[in-house]
């Protein structure tokens, strides 16, 4: 992934996916009702882009916890929509 993006790209990249992860944070402790699939998205999209960063510049443990984050988040994204779709039935 480094012939694609240049390490400078790839921080700005990673900066960027902190800033969704921040604002999901804020929002989980902020809002009054939380919206599941906008703290999750904000999670999945966050994770996804400090990966990207992350393959650029490699950092094994902070890679791996990206990952897991990402998981995490699209448990959740799942669970949120398996939610709703129950709720519309009931």
């Amino acid at each position: 992934m480094t012939d694609t993006i240049s390490s400078s790209s790839a921080n700005i990249i990673g900066i960027i996916g902190s800033i969704f992860i921040v604002v999901g944070f804020a929002y989980a402790n902020m809002a009054k009702a939380m919206n599941a699939l906008l703290f999750n998205g904000l999670n999945l999209v966050g994770a996804i882009l400090l990966a990207i960063s992350l393959l650029v510049n490699v950092n094994l443990p902070a890679l791996m916890l990206e990952v897991v984050w990402a998981a995490i988040a699209t448990l959740g994204i799942g669970k949120a929509l398996w939610q709703r779709r129950s709720n519309r039935g009931a």
